[in-house]
């Protein structure tokens, strides 16, 4: 410490090719792991890939495919922890530093943010990370000259551990351009506690076919205001649980359940899902009544939906084609359009998506959802309804595309969402009558994860 009582910055050594302690072997237990951990954060922020590509078991990274399943859960608590405290992790490192790492040195960034994501917020112990930190430096011809550095730097912060936590938790968790964004919608308080909100383990929600109430009991949840169940923590695989062989409920967040719930009751109606899979909306569509036609542009896609629509026992007719060009003979009384978003409202179950995603995809994707949800409107029948949602908390792809809709599109006009209809909720209702939920709402008792997926969704109806 300086005598002002603050950390005296890490002196940056020059690169030297000696090896520093803390020397082994290729195999030594862990080591794989926390080199998948960082090839994966390389593709993930420096490339733009999706986590969930690089984690699946098919066809994943490579590392990461290579790992037995307990070192694949951990490079998954590793990855997921670096990626929703990465803006503090990045303020952690540059505080011990005199001056920033080398332009160009983004393998070492990510071998030290790894190791300090496990010192900083993971239960594993300060003398692993670091051990294993600096071999990962030592194995990389990138790094082996930086592997002084790695050791000091990560030795230091795990004995000032407490005071770096004080000192970084004044920076929001959250990529400055998204939360500037995010002040611009909402405002700087719920801004910043949007970002924190993020950092909360997500829920397990659940849709279930009725009885919301005895299958809240029979499961140890919570009924939802959405009539859907949230579950406590628990052990075990959600295939183990009462109730899923038979195809009583299925997972869906809370927030993207509401959406489908907008239409009510849809008997007698021809019903369209128009970006259908995975088929939780379409499900609710035939269960509200509706003669369900699921729309998907993936064929791969449509079979997960009919595979998920079997377990659950219900039909739909499915069709894969390009929404743009759909053109079916008779058109629909109802249409569900849970257009393609930048999904930055699903951030506490992928914290990938702002390293992912950036300003020009959400100018990109709102253009998208304008031109799709034109097109769909063409395809309602006179009176019908269509329900235009998505998971992005940024109003570009949301309230900016309905408004530039309704400004200009004949025989069609919003209809207010009734505030009465949805007790617990009543935050989400925008004076306009659109739903805006925001992963901040929905606050849960103790023991019960408090939050919901960022939603957004308008009710449009065409003229009879």
């Amino acid at each position: 410490m300086n005598s002002d009582g603050t950390r005296k910055p890490f002196h940056k050594q020059k690169p030297s090719n000696d090896r520093p302690t803390g020397r082994s072997t290729p195999t030594k237990p862990g080591l794989q792991a926390r080199a998948a951990a960082a090839k994966i954060l390389a593709a993930v922020v420096d490339r733009k890939l999706p986590l969930d590509g690089a984690l699946d078991h098919e066809h994943g990274n490579p590392a990461y495919k290579a790992l037995g399943e307990s070192d694949r859960a951990l490079v998954r608590a590793i990855l997921n922890t670096t990626l929703r405290h990465l803006p503090r992790i990045d303020a952690a490192i540059a505080s011990l530093l005199e001056s920033p790492l080398p332009e160009g040195a983004r393998a070492l960034h990510h071998v030290l943010a790894i190791g300090a994501a496990q010192i900083l917020y993971l239960d594993v112990p300060d003398h692993s990370a670091v051990d294993l930190a600096v071999e990962q430096a030592n194995q990389d011809p990138r790094n082996r000259r930086f592997a002084k550095l790695v050791n000091a730097v990560l030795r230091r912060l795990g004995r000032e551990k407490d005071e770096v936590l004080a000192e970084i938790g004044k920076v929001a968790p959250m990529p400055a351009w998204f939360l500037a964004r995010l002040e611009k919608a909402y405002g700087r308080d719920a801004a910043l506690a949007i970002s924190q909100s993020q950092l909360e383990p997500a829920s397990i929600d659940l849709t279930v076919k009725s009885d919301a109430e005895g299958w809240a009991k029979r499961l140890n949840g919570v009924a939802l205001p959405t009539g859907g169940v949230r579950l406590a923590a628990f052990d075990g695989g959600i295939p183990s649980l009462e109730g899923f062989d038979e195809g009583a409920w299925w997972v869906q967040d809370a927030a993207a359940s509401i959406p489908a719930k907008l239409f009510g009751d849809l008997s007698g109606k021809r019903a369209a899902d128009l970006c259908a899979a995975p088929g939780g909306k379409t499900a609710q569509l035939i269960l509200a009544g509706g003669a369900v036609t699921a729309l998907d542009q993936s064929e791969s896609r449509l079979r997960r939906l009919r595979s998920n629509l079997d377990r659950l026992g219900l039909k739909a007719e499915t069709v894969a084609a390009d929404l743009t060009t759909f053109n079916p003979p008779e058109g629909f009384d109802a249409i569900l359009l849970d257009a393609p978003c930048s999904s930055t409202g699903t951030t506490r179950r992928h914290p990938d998506v702002l390293w992912t995603k950036g300003p020009e995809d959400i100018a990109r994707l709102a253009a998208l959802q304008e031109r799709l949800l034109r097109h769909a409107l063409t395809l309602l029948t006179p009176g019908g309804m269509l329900v235009f949602s998505n998971c992005s908390l940024d109003p570009a792809e949301g309230e900016e595309v309905v408004a530039r809709v309704l400004s200009d599109t004949d025989a069609i006009e919003r209809v207010p969402i009734n505030v009465g209809d949805w007790p617990g909720l009543e935050a989400a209702i925008t004076p306009l009558g659109e739903f805006r939920t925001l992963p901040t709402m929905l606050k849960m008792p103790e023991g019960i994860a408090s939050g919901l997926d960022g939603f957004y969704a308008a009710v449009l109806r065409r003229a009879g």
